[in-house]
């Protein structure tokens, strides 16, 4: 374990995380939620997660839930008119932990987070900093709730740029997001730090168990003859699984020696008919909600990965766990999808399927090169992206922050 400075009382500092989404749900920014607070910990400190009433509890954590809406009781992902009831829950959940357990810092996820974050700083005095992910309006525009020709947008744009200026301190979960604070939203470099997305490499490890991944196989039929292609994430537009279904097909009508394990959720079903109306039933297995416990062992099943996330604004943590796995990565050329895998990345220019599919292809007809990028893949993984360096950044930055 690498060692940090900083302390708080007794050792190490009390945190209240605040967390503005169904945590945990096996995708996106919630593993960085988790992994933050698994590695805080390990580094000796107090962590205390206010999140909704939904999720999936995980030993080892204090999770403070709020109570449930009756009109609500599923799953949020995305954006969803909803949250604006469980945002108002979730101050209140905020408030009374603030008051009984007295953190050192408040360590605010999202927007939403960030806006509560922030009142009970200036209520109680207690140093704050923002998790920025990415563009709250860009997030909005992607999921295609926000028309950015519409009424709502500049009220909502105006909220974002003021959450953004009124952070103390803002930690991204990549270099593209600090330099959308600088250039777009104006904010003073001196508050920003980038903490990046990482990736536990010793669970992400391609030393899986072979007997175990072969059973897998067998039980999602896949035909032991065909070379796998993985996705792990959410099935949904703006993650470019169109895009990807369609580059499927242009394979397909290739070559038979191929086979997409589409694993994620919630549009299974309407992905599920795409691929049946595309004609490409038969070399698409769509496995549902993987759980993150689980993903090293279902990601062995592939030989190549593929990353066709479109947006612009957002993270891809799935990138860096397909590194760390040596899984060589097709992803669409986004600031981040090139941040994490620089030069050993294989590329399309975003949106376009033929390349997505002239990319996989390449990867196919190539298993020296596989073997290559996966290993240099899996090297920058462990050098730039492990927990325990973002753990101690966070660290310095409490520091900072609560000696001021």
């Amino acid at each position: 374990m690498q060692e940090c400075g900083g302390a708080g009382q007794n050792g190490g500092y009390n945190i209240l995380m605040i967390a503005p989404t169904s945590f945990f749900a096996d995708y996106g920014c919630h593993v960085r939620i988790l992994e933050e607070a698994l590695i805080l910990q390990k580094l000796g400190n107090d962590i205390t997660i206010c999140t909704y009433h939904n999720g999936r509890d995980l030993d080892g954590l204090n999770i403070r839930r709020t109570l449930t809406i009756p009109w609500r009781q599923d799953y949020e992902v995305g954006s969803s008119r909803h949250k604006i009831a469980f945002d108002i829950l979730l101050a209140l959940n905020s408030l009374w932990t603030t008051l009984r357990r007295r953190p050192d810092i408040i360590h605010a996820h999202l927007h939403e987070g960030a806006l509560i974050g922030y009142a009970l700083s200036r209520l109680v005095g207690i140093p704050m900093i923002f998790d920025f992910q990415g563009s709250l309006t860009g997030e909005m525009v992607d999921h295609k709730f926000l028309n950015p020709d519409g009424f709502f947008y500049r009220p909502v744009r105006w909220l974002e740029e003021t959450i953004n200026r009124f952070s103390p301190a803002i930690v991204t979960s990549s270099r593209n997001a600090a330099r959308l604070l600088r250039e777009e939203f104006h904010c003073s470099p001196d508050l920003i730090e980038t903490v990046s997305d990482c990736v536990n490499t010793d669970y992400f490890s391609p030393k899986q168990d072979a007997a175990t991944v072969q059973v897998l196989k067998e039980r999602w039929n896949i035909p032991g003859d065909r070379k796998v292609v993985v996705y792990l994430g959410l099935l949904a537009e703006w993650q470019g699984i169109s895009h990807l279904l369609r580059a499927t097909r242009l394979i397909c009508e290739q070559r038979s020696d191929v086979h997409f394990l589409i694993m994620g959720f919630p549009g299974v079903w309407q992905y599920r008919g795409l691929a049946r109306d595309l004609g490409i039933s038969d070399h698409v297995t769509f496995t549902g909600k993987i759980s993150y416990e689980k993903a090293p062992l279902h990601l062995a099943m592939g030989d190549i990965a593929v990353a066709p996330k479109l947006s612009a604004t957002e993270g891809n943590g799935k990138i860096l766990n397909y590194m760390a796995m040596k899984l060589p990565t097709v992803a669409f050329d986004t600031p981040v999808s090139r941040e994490y895998l620089d030069e050993i990345g294989v590329y399309a220019a975003a949106g376009d399927v033929p390349a997505l599919a002239a990319g996989i292809v390449s990867l196919l007809d190539d298993p020296e090169r596989r073997a290559n990028l996966g290993i240099a893949l899996r090297a920058r993984a462990c050098e730039r992206y492990t927990w325990e360096r973002a753990g101690c950044k966070l660290v310095e930055i409490y520091q900072r922050l609560c000696s001021c």
